[in-house]
């Protein structure tokens, strides 16, 4: 009977481990968490409810707006004075400002047919190449050396647009010539922008009115605030009145408390301003608006705020009013009793701005036919708001823009080819958690291969550890 030796393969003393610790690097841990140097945020909810109505008369449409949020954030864009200097407080940041000095906002695009994409895509398609906030946006430099967008328009950042605006759907930068971009627009290939803001707009009764072309455009006219620094002077140009106020500024533990007076004094306008003392003695903690707050003017200021738009009981509650037929065709969709058209909202709360909001489906509007959201006619003044709301899920998009969905790298690409439309397709919630996958596109694809190779690695080490055993028993059988 022959002895046999049973050494222990290196395999299982060195392969076989390290395979092992491989697999549980890549595949026993996430790739999901915030990185706010790459502008990823992810919301702590995808989802969020918001409550819909629309009624009109002969001249006018309203709409009414209810979202809940934990708490009211109407303070945007202040000066803080801090040893001597006034610091800027409240710039757009990758998610929640941490001060929540940045305002809560209702944004709802409207179109009447004239961008067909719209109603079966909604907002994805005003979301175009390197968009600012995504991870790979445009540069400032490269944006403000662009013929029509930087040196024209003197802009510094890539924002919505619509795909027939480009040549070339995946690239920013090949704008259509003047031309074709003023042919579209005669034509009817814009976003009307409906735009409330809650520290912008709301304190003076107003809303801002905006359209999307080849880039995300305000209406002629003047709009509901403007900026409250004196560059050469490296200060506010103004102050709140204290015959009109009792003070002149705010105080920074009032702006964070999180309570806002909607009654009180909370913002400036040019109704309680006064040129700026530089003299006074200010204090630390003193606070000035950056924003002073003024009527719209022309186009711009088409739309307003009806009654009281007010934050109470956990749910904000905005009423906006504009005329059906304001006048401005290249600004404005003009609605009419028996038409229908599709809309798409989003809402701004728990003080972010740019990309980190909730949008929604696209749906349709029906003044006078059936429509998913159906405006009730009425005569009189004002409507009394006594039909029920119309209930939508909005979600949080996260870095998906149209150049990636019509792309190979899209399963739904043929279906966008074959104007199937995202809501046939997908839930709001399907479309959140798609959102967030993109957000980790890269290291998802990374952690997967690895894990593969982990896993091959593995096999191929149990495999060679085994053999030697197979070979023994072998020879044993032969003896």
């Amino acid at each position: 009977m022959a002895r046999h030796d049973k050494a222990v393969s290196p395999w299982l003393v060195l392969g076989l481990p390290a395979a092992l610790g491989l697999a549980w690097v890549t595949q026993g841990s996430g790739v999901i968490g915030n990185a706010p140097e790459r502008n990823i945020v992810i919301p702590d909810a995808l989802t969020m409810p918001l409550q819909v109505q629309a009624a009109y008369n002969d001249e006018r449409i309203f709409f009414r707006y209810r979202w809940p949020a934990e708490q009211p954030h109407v303070y945007h864009d202040m000066l803080r004075y801090e040893d001597g200097e006034w610091i800027r407080h409240g710039r757009s940041l990758p998610g929640p400002n941490p001060d929540g000095t940045y305002e809560d906002r209702v944004a709802m695009l409207v179109d009447d047919g004239g961008v067909p994409e719209f109603g079966r895509y909604g907002g994805y398609i005003t979301a175009g190449d390197q968009m600012r906030f995504f991870s790979d946006s445009a540069s400032p430099a490269e944006v403000a050396e662009h013929p029509r967008l930087g040196q024209e328009m003197g802009k510094s950042d890539v924002r919505k647009y619509l795909p027939a605006t480009r040549r070339v759907q995946t690239d920013w930068r090949s704008v259509e010539d003047a031309e074709v971009l003023a042919a579209q627009r005669e034509a009817g290939y814009f976003l009307d922008l409906w735009h409330w803001r809650a520290g912008r707009s709301n304190p003076i009764g107003a809303s801002d009115d905006q359209w999307v072309g080849e880039y995300r455009n305000s209406d002629a006219g003047t709009g509901p605030y403007t900026t409250n620094w004196d560059d050469d002077a490296d200060q506010p140009r103004w102050m709140l009145d204290p015959d009109e106020t009792g003070r002149r500024a705010l105080r920074w533990e009032d702006v964070i408390s999180g309570e806002v007076d909607f009654d009180g004094v909370y913002y400036l306008s040019e109704e309680n301003r006064t040129a700026f003392d530089p003299d006074h003695a200010w204090e630390d903690g003193d606070v000035i608006p950056r924003r002073l707050l003024r009527t719209p003017e022309g186009s711009r200021g088409s739309i307003a705020v009806h009654g009281q738009a007010r934050w109470e009981d956990g749910h904000w509650d905005v009423t906006l009013v504009r005329n059906l037929d304001t006048g401005h065709p290249l600004d404005d969709k003009i609605l009419e009793d028996q038409g229908v058209y599709d809309v798409g909202i989003a809402v701004y709360r728990n003080a972010t701005g740019s990309r980190w909001h909730y949008v929604s489906h696209p749906y349709t509007l029906g003044l006078g036919r059936a429509a998913d959201i159906q405006a009730t006619a009425f005569t009189g003044s004002a409507p009394e708001w006594d039909k029920a709301w119309f209930d939508m899920t909005l979600f949080y998009p996260g870095q998906v823009d149209w150049p990636l969905l019509i792309s190979r790298a899209h399963a739904g690409a043929e279906d966008i080819a074959e104007g199937t439309p995202v809501r046939a397709r997908h839930s709001e919630k399907q479309l959140a958690l798609y959102g967030v996958e993109m957000e980790f596109n890269d290291a998802i694809t990374w952690r997967w291969w690895m894990t593969l190779v982990a896993g091959l690695i593995a096999m191929l080490g149990v495999t060679l550890a085994l053999l030697p055993g197979f070979h023994s028993t072998r020879e044993g059988d032969r003896s």
